[in-house]
């Protein structure tokens, strides 16, 4: 039997249908939040044919459709996840109403804001998020302190603060008003608030932050909250080599 006649593995499907990246699809299979035509999801390698019947937490799941992205400008006081433990907003509570459900291409923290790219599906999610793809994330970000412009050009060879060791980051001064000053940031791979905690082992507090770009995608003149969609021809043009998604309907 071939994998066309078998269908897709769930985990792949769930991905792309926008539910979650398929290492958190798996996680649900194993957490028992997944079925499949009324019986539980014990396996990842489980297909998904067409007319089969997909479950998440009881709420049916809509077959993928062609792969879209968008860009988003975040403002601050959005958490990014679906669901929030302690309550605060969401970026996927504001979004638009009609919107498709999205998964983010990385993530922006509460305090932080800028571009967030959304995508509805979690496979070509993952691929952005991959530290191979080379693409640079750069930052415009304000700092309380006196900056050391030398310690500053020191961040390109990689540094370590608190015993946790950080990859190359470029990082310039824009420009200086007293105690505050505006940097542009840029690096390739980012740990969690990275770019917070290299500032406080430069003795700098970080007051603002925003994500001008992704890669080749621009926040450009997106007011806050506000979003639009990267047309399909661009999006495959952008992506790396062979790794081009499906943006247009599927033939039946």
């Amino acid at each position: 039997m071939t994998q066309d006649t078998r269908g897709e593995r769930i985990a792949k499907w769930l991905a792309r249908s926008g539910v979650a990246s398929r290492r958190d699809a798996e996680r649900m299979i194993e957490e028992g939040r997944v079925r499949l035509n009324g019986h539980p999801v014990t396996h990842p390698a489980t297909f998904v044919g067409e007319g089969d019947i997909v479950l998440v937490d009881s709420q049916p799941v809509s077959a993928p459709e062609r792969t879209r992205l968008w860009r988003y400008h975040k403002p601050d006081g959005l958490v990014t996840t679906h669901r929030d433990p302690e309550g605060r907003p969401t970026v996927f509570g504001s979004l638009p109403e009609g919107m498709p459900r999205v998964i983010s291409v990385g993530r922006l923290d509460l305090n932080s804001e800028g571009l967030l790219l959304l995508t509805n599906d979690g496979a070509l999610a993952r691929k952005l998020e991959l530290p191979s793809n080379g693409w640079l994330r750069r930052y415009r970000v304000r700092v309380f302190g006196v900056v050391d412009e030398q310690r500053l050009a020191g961040l390109a060879q990689g540094c370590v603060f608190d015993g946790v060791r950080y990859g190359p980051i470029t990082a310039a001064l824009d420009s200086r008003k007293g105690d505050n000053a505006w940097l542009t940031v840029s690096l390739r791979e980012g740990k969690n608030r990275e770019i917070r905690k290299v500032m406080t082992g430069l003795n700098l507090h970080v007051s603002r932050l925003i994500r001008t770009s992704y890669g080749p995608f621009q926040l450009g003149t997106l007011l806050r909250r506000e979003l639009e969609e990267v047309p399909p021809r661009i999006l495959r043009d952008q992506l790396p080599k062979g790794e081009a998604p499906q943006t247009s309907p599927r033939s039946r």
